[in-house]
């Protein structure tokens, strides 16, 4: 949370400190806090506003113990996408500093599917849903340019086949500078022959078999020819 990682509710609205120790001593026990122990070498600290904090790239690692793999995946996203913490290679060697301790394997699982470019985590949930059904990996955060102009950044896209997919959470119906924006966004995609498609909660959730049938769909399309209106 300090660091400004996305947690599941469940973890936000928990109280408690996590605080690690380092080397041989027991793990903390007080009441309020949850101790953790890290054979020395296997973790790095940094200092801010003199505070000890465990690395960014060795907080992802603890992480492991209480995130499910796709909630992993979705705090690596941001530690290397728009928080910019670390790199993906740093967060690999994190790894590797913790061989053979628990989660190492849902740490790798994880690390297989991050990738650089990610501005949240409802785009993060998407992409997983459209790579493990099989389709090709989007571009992350790509800007449409038609005839040389530049008409949009959207979410993810499909350049070969004009498909654009934009997550929208409850910010773009409930902010009325944004949800005119995605109109006019929409509008002006359709102009240069691209397809916008609006996912929701719901498409990578209950109605995902209906939103990856959909997408391969319209890339079969797109492929083929222009989009019909």
């Amino acid at each position: 949370m300090l660091l400004g990682v996305p947690l599941p509710r469940r973890l936000e609205r928990d109280p408690r400190l996590h605080v690690t120790t380092i080397g041989t001593d027991q793990a903390l026990r007080v009441r309020g806090s949850v101790g953790h122990r890290a054979r020395a070498g296997s973790v790095r600290v940094v200092h801010s506003r003199g505070v000890r904090l465990t690395h960014p790239a060795d907080t992802f690692t603890a992480l492991a113990s209480s995130l499910s793999l796709d909630e992993l995946i979705v705090a690596g996203d941001a530690l290397v996408g728009w928080l910019g913490w670390v790199t993906v290679p740093e967060l690999v060697a994190a790894v590797r500093r913790r061989r053979g301790c628990r989660g190492v394997v849902k740490l790798r699982a994880a690390i297989a599917e991050i990738r650089t470019g990610s501005r949240s985590p409802g785009e993060t949930r998407t992409r997983l849903v459209l790579t493990r059904a099989g389709l090709p990996q989007p571009a992350l955060n790509h800007d449409v340019v038609v005839d040389g102009r530049w008409v949009a950044c959207v979410d993810l896209a499909y350049p070969d086949a004009r498909v654009a997919i934009e997550y929208e959470s409850d910010l773009h119906r409930s902010d009325p500078a944004t949800f005119r924006k995605d109109l006019t966004r929409g509008e002006l995609l359709k102009d240069g022959d691209w397809w916008l498609v609006r996912a929701t909660a719901d498409d990578v959730g209950p109605a995902v078999d209906r939103f990856v049938a959909r997408i391969h769909r319209l890339l079969a399309v797109g492929r083929a020819g222009p989009h019909r209106p």
